[in-house]
């Protein structure tokens, strides 16, 4: 049998397409924050924790900015999506597990492990919930600017805070070994909760003219803050996202709160408008006696 060469050359039969480069630079930034993550735990393993350290740091930076650059390259893809949860899961849940493990819960035996293992395993619901969520329809906008929990990469960052005061000198007896142990859990008892955290995502996404370079000059600043007084900022700033977390409640159930009242009054309007187009009915097309609710209460009461 005769095979006709013209369907080899049909555009419709193709099994793949060409990618766009737009679609593979955020992914490549993805790939390398699992190779900084994975690199961590190695570090970790050897004893070199300074390193482990950097490397989950370096890491959650690289998080912060390849969704940014999918957005900005309009090349955000499902594919990258489900890329960029894997690489989340090893970053921030399985490396800092097994830096604290090999730092100091090892010493706690099979209760250390276990408190690794719990923290593992809640970053791991985190994401999957974090995925699940983004694509209900019902959510109100200003949902958009808390997450339901402690994002993964900020629980990767505050849960290594012992790390950080030891090397700053804090000495390592038994007791905060097992004060470790209590934080971890709380750390990620806090990523599977559902506390409202602030996002942060609105904040910055246009700068006026006369704040770009103020803006430049503080990130240089940080930067190089961070590279040399490390322990000393990331203490700080654990501490200063730990003591906001109450903040970010206290905003999201205003929001709440103001939202609610929104609902009722759009109730009430929509109440209003049907009482008046029935009144309009009644008078053969002609409005009559048409009264809002709100100012029935200002009326003098009729003389009998």
């Amino acid at each position: 049998m005769a095979i006709n060469p013209s369907i080899f050359r049909d555009p419709r039969r193709r099994r793949f397409r060409r990618i766009p480069v737009r679609t593979l630079a955020p992914n490549m930034v993805t790939l390398l924050a699992m190779c900084a993550g994975l690199t961590a735990i190695r570090m970790a393993f050897e004893g070199r924790f300074v390193l482990a350290v950097a490397g989950v740091v370096f890491a959650a930076i690289l998080d912060g900015i390849d969704g940014r650059l999918a957005r900005l390259l309009k090349g955000t893809s499902r594919f990258g999506a489900e890329l960029d949860s894997l690489s989340d899961f090893v970053n921030f849940g399985v490396a800092p597990a097994l830096i604290l493990y090999f730092w100091g819960l090892h010493d706690l035996k099979s209760a250390g492990w276990i408190a690794a293992m719990v923290f593992a395993i809640c970053g791991s619901l985190r994401l999957a919930r974090f995925n699940v969520m983004i694509d209900d329809p019902d959510r109100p906008a200003w949902t958009a600017n808390f997450f339901v929990g402690m994002p993964a990469p900020a629980g990767a960052i505050t849960v290594l805070l012992p790390i950080y005061l030891a090397f700053l000198g804090l000495p390592r007896a038994a007791f905060l070994t097992w004060a470790t142990l209590a934080y971890t859990l709380v750390v990620a008892s806090l990523m599977v909760s559902r506390l409202p955290v602030f996002s942060g995502k609105r904040v910055g996404t246009r700068v006026p003219p006369e704040m770009v370079g103020p803006l430049i000059v503080f990130l240089i600043l940080c930067v190089a803050l961070l590279i040399a007084y490390p322990w000393i900022v990331l203490t700080t700033g654990t501490v200063a996202y730990l003591v906001s977390l109450p903040f970010g409640y206290l905003s999201y159930r205003n929001h709440e709160r103001r939202s609610a009242e929104a609902r009722a009054e759009a109730k009430i309007g929509g109440k209003t408008e049907v009482k008046a187009e029935a009144g309009s009915s009644a008078a053969g097309g002609v409005v009559v006696n048409m009264i809002r609710p709100d100012d029935e209460a200002d009326r003098p009461s009729r003389l009998n």
